[in-house]
């Protein structure tokens, strides 16, 4: 498929922001931290500017911006509407919970609240996931590695804008809090290198003889040429992305959204999970997630283009 920036920067932006919220939204109905009303609010706002950051960059992606409303019209079956009910849920509920604490810092309503979005940010974020899962015709999308790495990278990168946000308060994880987060950026690392190995092997698969179901007769092709120039379906079904750029790509984004904060955190765990290195690891791994995302736009492509082989 042709990568379109607005969608990747949405799914990054948005994927942080929800980490951010469900991270928060966790603290407060477990155990929140003992921060003024100012900084208790803060990673709420932030997760919710991220997320309408996401959002908006999704907006403009559309073809007609006016008729966005429509989306909220097709929960019953379409995940694309899910998902804008879902973060709208979310956003209501990131807002309930900021207002609780703010005004009664260690109520039963910010607890409440707190439950509330925690549930919509994990199911924001799946729906989106799903939007891709769904679509059968996309091979590298309809497999069951996309829901749980969307969910690791929303984790992984809110966790780490949460943990940046908080050093301005100079907090700093601890030995658990530092463990944690190294293995689960290593993990995040492993799921992409396995879902990148699900894809290779089941890519070859994209052929005439196997869309139409006739390759147990043997070798298939077309008796004509679909078409005699570039046309869309080429261009934005059937976007090639050479070896050379994915084998160069791949790794930078393992080194960018695996190793790199896989370093912070044990930097954390060796108490030194300061300002500085909060802020390397966020951006290294932000930036990695553009990469990824990318990549995963990029090497996906439609059934339809075995028709033009």
């Amino acid at each position: 498929m042709h990568p379109a920036l607005s969608v990747v920067v949405f799914t990054t932006l948005s994927g942080a922001g929800l980490g951010v919220l469900f991270l928060a939204a966790l603290l407060q109905s477990l155990a929140p931290l003992p921060l003024s009303r100012e900084l208790a609010v803060a990673p709420v706002a932030v997760g919710a500017a991220l997320l309408v950051a996401g959002l908006g960059s999704a907006f403009f992606h559309l073809g007609r911006p006016g008729r966005a409303w429509r989306a909220f019209s097709q929960w019953r079956t379409s995940w694309l509407s899910r998902e804008a009910v879902a973060a709208t849920a979310t956003l209501g509920a990131g807002a309930a919970m900021a207002a609780c604490m703010w005004i009664a810092p260690g109520g039963t309503g910010a607890t409440t609240a707190a439950i509330i979005l925690a549930g919509c940010s994990v199911a924001t974020v799946y729906a989106t996931a799903c939007i891709y899962t769904s679509l059968r015709t996309i091979p590298a999308w309809h497999n069951a590695w996309v829901a749980p790495t969307f969910l690791l990278a929303a984790g992984l990168s809110g966790a780490a804008v949460f943990w940046l946000l908080l050093s301005f308060a100079f907090w700093r994880p601890g030995r658990a809090e530092g463990l944690v987060f190294a293995l689960a950026a290593v993990g995040f690392a492993l799921a992409k290198v396995g879902y990148w190995r699900h894809i290779d092997r089941h890519g070859a698969k994209l052929d005439t003889g196997a869309v139409t179901g006739l390759a147990r007769f043997g070798s298939v092709r077309p008796a004509e040429a679909p078409h005699t120039e570039a046309n869309f379906l080429l261009r934005e079904m059937g976007f090639v992305l050479a070896r050379r750029h994915a084998r160069r790509l791949r790794p930078c984004a393992v080194v960018l959204c695996g190793v790199a904060p896989a370093v912070g955190g044990l930097l954390a765990f060796a108490g030194l999970g300061g300002t500085a290195v909060a802020a390397t690891a966020t951006l290294s791994l932000l930036a990695g997630l553009l990469v990824e995302r990318w990549l995963f736009f990029a090497q996906a492509r439609h059934v339809v283009v075995a028709y033009y082989r």
